[in-house]
């Protein structure tokens, strides 16, 4: 699954080049435009007249596929609003499940890990988002829904819709799938009430991004964000938690199941770790033990300092069985580091009406 992940990527992307990749990119083309035409029929049909859910409802989402940094963002997101005493519920698609109940193998490692980071907030998983929102109104008296993954969630009035943007990577390569990575058409970004430019490196110009982003939509605020390594946890050990410096200048072995690995070997690096080697998974990768003892075997034979994973990964790992050596989670925080204050002007706004 993985190498076929891979490989469309670097197709659409034009990694892969030669006269067979020509014409599967025309193929791939072709569906693109059909795929455009019934995205743009069925979201003008469905915003016609949107649910209205009885709570506040805030959107997080992307118009691309891949990690921007969405979770991280939902968990800032949920832990700002409960500080002021909201009463928060994310919804996240997926099988009807309650997250208090099942397990990260059997409702998704993303929901399982946002309730960990978060217990005073409910997290409620359910393809059908409206059931969902019901639910953590009737049963948890939310105030405020956050729609994890909404902006392609047509069906539901927002009273804020917040867009992911990866700064280093907006739109792919401007293309519809599935021969791009983009979700809907990019007019789509004029529904957004707030950009999020997530992964600005502390040199990065954005100032191009920004005037695409306003061209698009001039009503929209625009933020920056960084997300900033703030330690290690063990896996396996609730108590464990250890400093940011203390592999500064070992050698480790990482691995990860995410959109953006590649973000989180920068994290890595950038702590002064050495990177011995990465092992990337599918996003949403399902470990398995046998995936496990292969990674800390690799370990051992290259006599790594440690091996680390992200806490998305990490939750889906904890009931399986480590010999030999630990594994640590790198812990990241969100910042914002441009119009956080306006930011938060509008957030509280709309917790206050």
């Amino acid at each position: 699954m993985y190498l076929g992940r891979e490989y469309l990527y670097n197709l659409v992307t034009g990694k892969i080049r030669g006269p067979i990749a020509m014409l599967l990119r025309a193929f791939l083309s072709v569906l693109s435009f059909i795929y455009g035409a019934v995205v743009i029929i069925l979201a003008a049909f469905y915003r016609i007249k949107p649910a209205r859910l009885g709570a506040k409802v805030i959107s997080v989402g992307n118009i691309t596929l891949g990690g921007t940094g969405k979770t991280t963002f939902v968990e800032y997101l949920s832990g700002l609003l409960s500080l002021q005493g909201a009463k928060v519920a994310v919804l996240s698609r997926g099988y009807r499940r309650d997250v208090a109940k099942f397990g990260a193998r059997s409702i998704g490692d993303e929901p399982a890990m946002l309730q960990k980071k978060l217990p005073g907030v409910h997290v409620v998983v359910d393809k059908n988002r409206i059931k969902a929102a019901f639910k953590a109104i009737r049963d948890y008296a939310a105030q405020i829904l956050i729609l994890d993954d909404g902006l392609q969630q047509w069906r539901i009035f927002k009273d804020l819709e917040i867009v992911m943007i990866d700064a280093a990577n907006p739109f792919g390569n401007h293309r519809l799938l599935p021969a791009g990575l983009l979700r809907e058409p990019l007019n789509a970004l004029k529904r957004a009430d707030i950009f999020v430019l997530t992964q600005v490196g502390s040199c990065q110009d954005t100032v191009e991004l920004t005037d695409r982003l306003r061209h698009l939509n001039s009503k929209a605020l625009i933020i920056e964000s960084i997300h900033q390594p703030d330690g290690f946890s063990g896996v396996f050990d609730a108590n464990e938690s250890l400093g940011i410096d203390v592999l500064k200048g070992g050698k480790v072995l990482i691995f990860s199941g995410i959109g953006n690995p590649q973000g989180f070997e920068n994290s890595v690096t950038g702590l002064g770790i050495n990177i011995i080697k990465s092992i990337r998974f599918a996003d949403h990768h399902d470990y398995t033990q046998v995936d496990i003892d292969r990674i800390i075997d690799e370990a051992l034979r290259m006599n790594a300092d440690a091996v680390i994973t992200t806490h998305k990964d990490a939750v889906k790992i904890s009931e399986l069985q480590v010999k030999g050596a630990g594994i640590l989670a790198l812990n990241i925080k969100l910042k914002i580091t441009k119009n956080e204050t306006e930011f938060n002007r509008r957030l509280l706004k709309l917790y206050s009406l």
